[in-house]
């Protein structure tokens, strides 16, 4: 072909290879400044549909992991009141029922052992009342207590089916007080309950000493019922310890995925800017030869 004025075949191969260029460098600088190889969906609309939905269930997975935290320490709270009324040798009801033992020791005064009574009464009612962490008590249960209470545990996702788990616990197995009396310190048997009983006017009559063994045998299952509440909660406690660690491990899990779908390669995009920048370098000079071919053909006519 002839040289042409017009048509500057070789300018234009030049210029459609700077362009191609041009645009990879481009590409390969907006990798390197965000880090990720596939940034919005024209990238990959596969890859960034997948890790998009994958960064919501890590949202929620956080949101679990929050839920955990509060829980674990709603929990806590109610499991250290509970084993501050069962108590030891100096006070609860292990102590109660110690002076229980000892007021049917003949001619012992009554009254006194009465007195250290009430005192352990108030305390475990005010350590139930005590037991509020977020406005949630379940040790002194009013009427607008609800009969049971889920802890968010778990989530998950099957395609676009989200399931959600949690611990149901049942609050009646831990309330000591309740409005209608039917805690397990505040239930009456023969109308006598462990928060309410008195020992001051009985005496050493066969009769006033099989009430204390009735006494000594409430309180005694009242030690039971309230050791195996503690016990629950804290086998509860470690339920949400085990499931915090989990979520904190698949949420990691998760971030490596997503990594590995979208993240790009910093050392192959580094290796790739250089190539891009020299080719660059190098289009342009050719850009520039080729438009010099017009230039030669005024030599034709001078």
């Amino acid at each position: 072909m002839g040289s042409s004025l017009l048509t500057n075949s070789s300018a234009m191969t030049a210029l459609q290879t700077l362009r191609n260029v041009s645009s990879q460098l481009a590409t390969t600088q907006n990798r390197i400044s965000t880090g990720q190889r596939v940034s919005t969906a024209s990238d990959n609309a596969a890859y960034w549909s997948i890790a998009t939905s994958m960064r919501a269930d890590n949202a929620a997975l956080s949101a679990v992991s929050d839920s955990l935290g509060l829980s674990a320490a709603t929990v806590d709270t109610e499991y250290t009141a509970l084993t501050a009324v069962v108590g030891d040798k100096t006070g609860g009801l292990t102590k109660l029922q110690s002076l229980l033992v000892q007021a049917k020791t003949a001619g012992i005064d009554r009254g006194k052992i009465q007195a250290d009574i009430t005192q352990i009464q108030q305390q475990m009612k005010n350590t139930a009342d005590a037991a509020t962490f977020n406005g949630v008590n379940w040790l002194s249960a009013t009427a607008s207590t609800p009969a049971t209470f889920d802890l968010v545990s778990s989530f998950s996702r099957v395609k676009s089916t989200p399931t959600i788990g949690s611990i149901t616990l049942t609050i009646s197995s831990y309330s000591l007080y309740t409005s209608g009396t039917s805690g397990i310190l505040d239930t009456p048997t023969s109308g006598v309950s462990v928060a309410n009983l008195t020992i001051t006017s009985l005496t050493d009559a066969a009769t006033d000493q099989a009430t204390l063994d009735t006494y000594i045998a409430q309180v005694t299952a009242a030690i039971n019922k309230v050791a195996t509440a503690a016990a629950d909660l804290g086998a509860v406690k470690n339920r949400i310890s085990t499931n915090t660690e989990f979520v904190k491990t698949l949420m990691d899990s998760v971030d490596r995925g997503i990594g590995q779908l979208v993240d790009a390669d910093m050392n192959a995009e580094s290796t790739r800017l250089q190539a891009l920048q020299t080719q660059q370098q190098l289009g342009v000079q050719a850009l520039s030869i080729a438009n010099q071919n017009s230039q030669s053909i005024l030599s034709l006519f001078r």
